[in-house]
């Protein structure tokens, strides 16, 4: 059953923005190929981190909407995590808008 996920990707700041979405269309491959969709690929650009990661106070942050099996999404993270510029990966998985209030009103 395919699922509406949302990976948000930090990616090292040496890296040049435009070759950003290029680059992250290449791991969505994984996605397409299970016979997933990726609805949108968002680039924010170059933000200030939070804390330091890998020695790095910025990241270029990207945001991948798709809808996939739970297996794709696993191996997508699995090699984002992989490549040595990408910083951090965090997978959400969205839930539907009246699935969500049934949960809400349930609680």
């Amino acid at each position: 059953m395919s699922r509406h996920y949302e990976v948000m990707v930090i990616l090292d700041p040496t890296l040049d923005e435009r070759t950003v979405a290029p680059t992250l269309d290449t791991f969505l491959n994984v996605i397409r190929t299970s016979g997933g969709s990726v609805e949108k690929v968002d680039v924010w650009g170059r933000r200030r981190l939070a804390y330091e990661i890998k020695k790095h106070a910025e990241g270029i942050y990207a945001l991948l909407d798709l809808n996939s099996e739970p297996d794709a999404v696993k191996e997508l993270d699995r090699q984002l995590s992989l490549q040595e510029n990408v910083l951090r990966t965090k997978v959400v998985r969205k839930v539907a808008a009246r699935k969500a209030a049934k949960v809400a009103a349930k609680a």
